[in-house]
């Protein structure tokens, strides 16, 4: 598609990722739609380069979806759409895999076929070890509910691909850190504390207490994730369709260092305090994903480290 202004149609487009996406694609020349259940604050149409769309999408029919995209006729689609926080199970499996299924039905009938891309998650794979990377051949057990609703989706969009019912391609993405990071996360609830003590210091504890934080994570960039989903998106379809493509940084860090990092960076004086609880569980797992697929397929790699993603998340926040 060089040289040509694709049409994109971001679903989630208001999220986390989905709203950095959509800067990304039109940075690129391509036109964006983006479909979300409510509207970012201006009316849908009065962008030449991008269009907006409010509709619920764990509502919408396949029907109301074939129709939305069949309108688009997009080159990409991106599904950014998804649900893990402050959820209940139920409605994690719906916003998560019971949409994926909608829109693959609504992608087996359009006349004109586009360019799926899938936005997966590490926590597909389960508990992993210090030894080696999670690969993308590897058995996927997930311990979660979202991981089983993820794994879901991607199962959905692969046996589509896999059968010619679809072009698509699932990216399994690490823990995500950049500004906007949602609440309900480690590191979100971290950052929302950091601002209720900026906003008055006299009020909050110093003291962020938290049960261990043991567990070694994969932690990647926001804007190195933007970037692997722009690379995929330009990638030959042949030799991407089908494939499940880890993004990642490589490595893995103890969530506590993380959290304590983050607050060293901030300049505030919170410091993290770990207290089991009572009876809990003291397990350690590591996760981190085995990238060289996507070095070797997409072209890509992290080129940002923790201090930058940390860096990024907090330059969203009201630190006064």
């Amino acid at each position: 598609m060089t040289g040509k202004r694709r049409r994109v149609v971001v679903l989630g487009g208001t999220g986390f990722l989905g709203r950095h996406l959509r800067a990304a694609f039109r940075a690129k020349g391509d036109h964006v739609v983006c479909v979300s259940r409510t509207l970012p604050g201006r009316l849908a149409g009065t962008d030449a380069d991008e269009h907006f769309v409010a509709l619920d999408l764990l509502t919408a029919s396949h029907q109301e979806l074939r129709s939305l995209l069949t309108g688009a006729d997009p080159d990409i689609v991106v599904n950014a759409a998804g649900a893990v926080w402050k959820v209940t199970e139920k409605q994690m499996m719906a916003a998560n895999a019971e949409l994926v299924t909608t829109l693959i039905a609504a992608l087996r009938e359009m006349p004109h076929r586009p360019w799926l891309l899938q936005l997966g998650s590490v926590h597909e794979y389960g508990a992993g070890t210090r030894d080696s990377g999670l690969a993308e051949n590897g058995v996927e057990a997930p311990v979660t509910p979202y991981g089983r609703s993820k794994l879901a989706a991607s199962r959905s969009v692969l046996d589509a691909a896999d059968s010619g019912a679809l072009d698509g391609v699932v990216l399994r993405m690490a823990n995500i850190v950049g500004p906007g990071v949602p609440a309900g996360s480690l590191l979100g609830d971290v950052a929302a504390h950091l601002e209720r003590y900026a906003e008055n210091p006299g009020a909050i504890d110093a003291e962020l207490v938290c049960p261990p934080l043991r567990a070694e994570r994969d932690f990647v960039d926001l804007r190195d994730v933007v970037d692997a989903v722009v690379a995929a998106a330009g990638a030959t379809r042949a030799e991407v369709c089908g494939r499940v493509i880890n993004v990642g940084s490589g490595r893995a860090v103890r969530a506590g260092e993380v959290v304590e990092r983050l607050l060293a960076l901030s300049g505030l004086p919170v410091r993290l305090v770990e207290r089991p609880a009572v009876g809990g569980a003291d397990g350690v797992d590591c996760q981190k994903l085995d990238i060289s697929r996507a070095r070797r397929l997409l072209g890509w790699e992290p080129c940002r480290d923790l201090d930058a993603a940390l860096l990024g998340l907090l330059s969203g926040l009201s630190l006064v």
